[in-house]
């Protein structure tokens, strides 16, 4: 009945067979999302074993320190005006001795950050802390070049790394180094706070997206002997372990996924330490944090194209390669999400046409693909001081779907590409509050596409098409593809009037 207007045998059989495929990707795509949630809902179940059990104690006999390994510091830059003085002054403090202390700041900037690091590093060295700058002439590698370059200098036995936002505590070292308990740990790896993420309702979402990657993921991969990640900051590594894997690589744009699975995959191991947490900035604005997610996106897809084959051809359990793999190929859902979302309006056209509407099989796929929301939700909701967030949590599946085109094109350009370049995430520093906008503006971004407007647009159309044949959870199915859409839109041309 909807085609009844076109009068040529051939262009009905044309539209007809659009229709079908577009409804088959369409079901191919709510799969693929039902895949990922029903992987959330087993780590939530893995999660929720793991808090029954008895933790271990995490006290350590004190270690004299004439008998502390030597430990070195490096601290990757690249223009970080707004906060390279209180990374720098954060590290000094640290409480580790001073003659087995040496701090490598990797500066590769191009901006006046280059003045700040030369004249506090001075200051610190006066004071008897051994802070060495190490400023290339390009930025070739990005952060594992910069990483790499270190390593020449580097006197360490262990090498600590925080990214320019962080805030390492004192007791930092004190509480991390015990835990290389044995020679064949190469990481352990501390929790990640969030200093600002009552700013905004950006920022909110945000922690409620990074803190069970920690408290959950880690925790159950670490506890269950599967891969896992160093998050390229707040971690221990030891330098052995670095030269054992191969080294630092730019072969990706997440070199510290890439190095983590290298390392484990030569039988090193590494372990997640959740009551160690390191104050961290979340990204204030959508566009900086579009620029991360692009980033894990793709480099996330880069690694496993690499690393995939040595997994599987390795002798691991086969639960450990399963979990290595949905590990690696999790960004793969922003392609499904996309797909959802484009062939939305296809799907609906040939429900119409057949007069069928696949209510049985809509429920099934929507409930597990809405694994990953209960995850989250009862990730928080178990956990009496983690409850605050929860009311923010209707917009997370919105700012995902409002993102999933422009990280489905990111998670595709890794599947072909090698490397590329490092966008950096923009840290605005302690006076975020008084001054966004002036400090938002200090870094250029593209202009905001009318992708999402267009896109919010073309999803009003499966809802209008089909507002007499649906009811109830069908519409609200629909309906959050034009919120998303519009949603993230409206954000854009806020950041873009602010600038």
């Amino acid at each position: 009945m909807v085609l009844h207007g076109i009068s040529s045998p051939m262009m009905m059989k044309l539209m007809n067979y659009l229709l079908i495929t577009g409804t088959a990707l369409h079901f191919l795509s709510l799969a693929g999302l039902a895949c990922y949630g029903i992987h959330r809902l087993w780590m939530l179940y893995c999660w929720r074993n793991l808090l029954r059990q008895d933790k271990p104690s995490g006290d350590s006999a004190p270690v004299a320190d004439e008998l502390q390994p030597q430990v070195t510091v490096q601290l990757p830059l690249y223009n970080e005006r707004f906060v390279a003085q209180r990374l720098l002054d954060a590290v000094a403090a640290l409480d580790w001795p001073a003659e087995r202390l040496q701090i490598q700041i990797l500066d590769d900037s191009t901006d006046d950050t280059c003045a700040i690091v030369e004249q506090r590093a001075a200051y610190w060295r006066q004071q008897g802390i051994a802070m060495e700058v190490v400023h290339r002439r390009d930025r070739h590698g990005y952060k594992a070049g910069a990483m790499a370059a270190g390593m020449a200098s580097c006197r360490g036995e262990f090498i600590a790394v925080f990214d320019a936002d962080f805030i390492p505590q004192a007791n930092f070292l004190r509480r991390m180094i015990p835990h290389f308990s044995t020679e064949k740990i190469a990481v352990v790896q501390a929790r990640w706070g969030f200093l600002n993420s009552d700013n905004s309702w950006l920022t909110r979402i945000q922690a409620l997206l990074l803190g069970p990657h920690f408290g959950i993921e880690h925790q159950v991969r670490c506890q269950r002997g599967m891969f896992f990640n160093f998050n390229g900051t707040a971690g221990v590594w030891r330098r052995s372990a670095i030269v054992d894997a191969g080294g630092w690589q730019a072969d990706t744009v997440t070199e510290d996924l890439d190095l983590s699975y290298r390392a484990q995959l030569n039988g090193w191991q590494f372990v997640y330490v959740d009551e160690v947490e390191v104050p961290s900035e979340l990204p204030e604005s959508l566009a900086a944090f579009r620029t991360q997610q692009q980033r894990w996106s793709k480099g996330s897809i880069q690694t496993a194209r690499k690393i995939m084959p040595r997994v599987l051809k390795s002798s691991l359990p086969v639960a450990v390669k399963f979990e290595a793999l949905a590990h690696l190929l999790a960004n793969l859902g922003w392609i499904f999400g996309a797909l959802a979302a484009l062939t939305v309006l296809p799907s609906v056209l040939w429900r119409l046409q057949q007069g069928y509407t696949l209510w049985m099989v809509d429920i099934v796929l929507f409930f597990f693909a809405s694994g990953a929301i209960l995850f989250y939700f009862f990730s928080y909701a178990w956990q009496r001081n983690t409850r605050e967030l929860l009311p923010w949590l209707p917009l997370l599946p919105l700012l995902t779907l409002g993102l999933a085109p422009t990280l489905a094109k990111a998670a595709i350009q890794g599947m072909y590409q090698r490397g590329g370049e490092f966008v950096r995430t923009p840290k605005l520093g302690d006076q975020v509050a008084t001054a966004f906008k002036q400090r938002l503006s200090s870094y250029r971004y593209q202009c905001p596409p009318l992708t999402n407007g267009l896109l919010g647009l073309y999803s009003l159309c499966p809802l209008w098409v089909a507002w007499d044949l649906y009811h109830g959870l069908g519409l609200v199915f629909l309906l959050f593809f034009p919120v998303g859409f519009f949603l993230v839109f409206a954000q854009q041309m806020i950041e873009a009037n602010a600038r």
